[in-house]
């Protein structure tokens, strides 16, 4: 309920200062980065920089965890094979 005196909040003077303070953001304007409308070129021969999930260490704990089981005994020794047999191919199916 609103009080009797009061205006609604949409008649407010502070609402009406709000909406008048619609002012861009440098930032956001130019120079934000590369996006679809300013894309980033590489040089001819130079290599992207990709970085995956497998970049980094991972344990076997932390793979089980990843790929939504538990960390029980069973899971971890299960994990364990897996990144032994594959390496980051391993990592890279469920962490891209």
């Amino acid at each position: 309920m609103t009080e009797p005196n009061r205006p609604p909040l949409e008649e407010t003077p502070e609402v009406a200062d709000a909406i008048e303070d619609d002012v861009a953001v440098d930032a956001f304007v130019t120079g934000g980065g590369p996006d679809s409308e300013n894309p980033q070129f590489l040089a001819p021969g130079e290599e992207p920089i990709v970085r995956t999930g497998a970049d980094q260490p991972w344990e076997p704990a932390d793979l089980a965890v990843a790929e939504g089981r538990d960390p029980t005994p069973e899971n971890v020794e299960r994990a364990r094979r897996e990144l032994d047999r594959d390496g980051a191919a391993a990592i890279e199916r469920t962490v891209p």
